[in-house]
């Protein structure tokens, strides 16, 4: 219809102006000739429930948006509806709108494996997982983890009773370690993920020995600022192949544009270079 209203999606959160998610979306918005926008909105913690509430009168015209830090939590909370796998990881990142009521859903997990799939087809073979950290972004990471069918994920942080909080989530499969006990934890593992902090914007990070590790394991890192960190540093100078996690960044996004846009779009060199560049400019 001539006079029907260009979709309008959004990237919530406190702060949100260093966010790539426009970047990302405005590519695939132009690259699909689509007449719609995708725009960061600060919400500040107090402000939640009430943008939420002026999402679902439409007051906001928005018809849905991701949510960032720090809300992923509280938004899983005030959704009318969160998915599987929102409801499995605890928390959400992705929402829209359908006749009034919010839903919710969690794309992380997606993004995390589907990332690896394209840039290192076959990892799921593996067995065995490290997953450093135990945050909502660790339960992602489990939750792709235990679809694609590892039998032993074990979670490694400084406090062990938030690792055991993590795993009692998700069943046997998975288990909940201190931090001293990872060099056991690496020995034939095929899979080490960082999901932690460590070395965020260089920052440093404890010496690690990866030799422990099965011949072809992969090495990983959630962070992607920068594009090689200090973890991922380490393992490739010990000579294992590592994958850095833009293309976790860049993945998660793909869900969610097509549910607002109608149109999936693909995560290509070109997207990824753009977002690269970017990088380097606010370096």
């Amino acid at each position: 219809m001539a006079d029907q209203v260009p979709p309008r999606a959004f990237v919530a959160g406190f702060p949100v102006a260093h966010s790539r998610s426009p970047l990302i979306h405005g590519h695939w918005l132009a690259g699909h000739g689509i007449a719609g926008s995708y725009l960061r909105h600060e919400v500040r913690p107090d402000g939640l429930a009430a943008f939420v509430a002026c999402l679902k009168d439409g007051s906001q015209a928005f018809v849905g948006g991701n949510i960032t830090i720090p809300h992923k939590e509280a938004i899983f909370a005030l959704a009318d509806e969160a998915d599987e796998t929102a409801r499995m990881i605890g928390v959400a990142n992705t929402v829209w709108l359908d006749e009034g009521r919010l839903k919710a859903t969690n794309t992380d997990a997606y993004g995390f494996a589907a990332n690896l799939d394209q840039r290192h087809p076959g990892w799921d073979r593996g067995r065995t997982a490290v997953v450093l950290g135990a945050g909502g972004a660790s339960r992602a990471v489990i939750h792709a983890l235990v679809e694609r069918g590892f039998a032993s994920i074990r979670i490694a942080n400084r406090t062990l009773a938030r690792a055991r909080h993590v795993s009692d989530r998700f069943g046997e499969r998975v288990s909940a370690h201190p931090l001293e006990d990872l060099p056991d934890l690496l020995v034939a593992a095929d899979l080490f993920v960082n999901t932690s902090s460590l070395g965020m914007q260089g920052g440093a990070v404890p010496e690690i020995d990866f030799s422990p590790m099965a011949a072809e394991a992969i090495v990983t890192d959630i962070v992607y600022v920068p594009l090689l960190t200090p973890i991922l540093a380490q393992a490739r100078a010990q000579g294992r192949t590592v994958a850095d996690g833009l293309g976790m960044l860049l993945h998660q996004a793909v869900p969610g544009f097509e549910i607002w846009f109608g149109t999936r779009p693909a995560v290509t060199e070109e997207l990824r270079n753009l977002v690269i560049a970017d990088m380097d400019r606010h370096a």
